[in-house]
């Protein structure tokens, strides 16, 4: 495991989104559809729950308030897009694109992510619980301010990708890939399974000393006195 202290030189940071949304228009209403394509509107306060947009892509567009239940968006793609304060449970992003998004204080459970790419996305507050990524690649992600209750990065590649004041409970990174992931800002880690695979990661000596009892059982060591 790659440890440095904080204030340590070496890691690289992760290349933020900069979205700047052209004059949007109102969605004209009526159900998404497989393979659509939306360009330069915004979603406000819309019950999407069970709707499928497999498929569709999303460039320029704004969701804000919008309900995600069950919403099917396997293969889409989000591109230069906002989200803000969607909520949902069983939302499928599965096999997805998400390059240059922001992901607002959403408040989302059982989120389907995985085998998607994910390039240039800020996840910034809001909490999501049993996220799945698990087998997906995610290059210059922050995570800021932030609850991820059970994520499952299982098998991922992580690529310059920063935990900013967010909380990590009971993360599994099993056969994950991590490079150049910054942790040192999270303000609770907790790795239930994989802390063997956080080679590549950079921990502050107070979080090492966190970890300590899952890298000891992990590696055999018994600790007494």
């Amino acid at each position: 495991m790659v440890s440095r202290a904080a204030g340590g030189s070496g890691v690289k940071g992760a290349r933020r989104p900069e979205v700047r949304l052209p004059a949007l228009e109102a969605f004209a209403g009526g159900a998404l559809e497989p393979d659509g394509d939306y360009d330069g509107l915004e979603f406000r306060e819309l019950d999407l729950a069970g709707q499928d947009a497999g498929g569709a892509r999303f460039m320029d567009c704004a969701l804000t308030g919008c309900a995600l239940d069950g919403t099917r968006l396997r293969h889409a793609r989000l591109l230069d897009s906002v989200l803000t304060g969607v909520r949902g449970v069983g939302t499928d992003l599965s096999e997805a694109t998400l390059r240059d998004v922001e992901l607002v204080d959403a408040r989302l459970g059982g989120v389907q992510v995985h085998g998607a790419v994910l390039e240039r996305v800020v996840v910034r507050g809001g909490k999501i619980d049993y996220l799945n990524l698990r087998t997906a690649r995610l290059r210059d992600v922050v995570f800021e301010g932030c609850v991820l209750v059970e994520p499952d990065f299982g098998g991922a590649r992580l690529e310059r990708v920063e935990f900013i004041d967010c909380a990590l409970k009971h993360a599994d990174l099993t056969a994950a890939t991590l490079t150049d992931v910054d942790l040192r800002g999270a303000v609770e880690l907790d790795i239930a399974r994989g802390v063997e695979r956080l080679a590549g990661a950079t921990i502050s000596a107070a979080q090492l000393m966190d970890l300590a009892p899952v890298l000891a059982a992990q590696t055999g060591i018994r600790v007494e006195g």
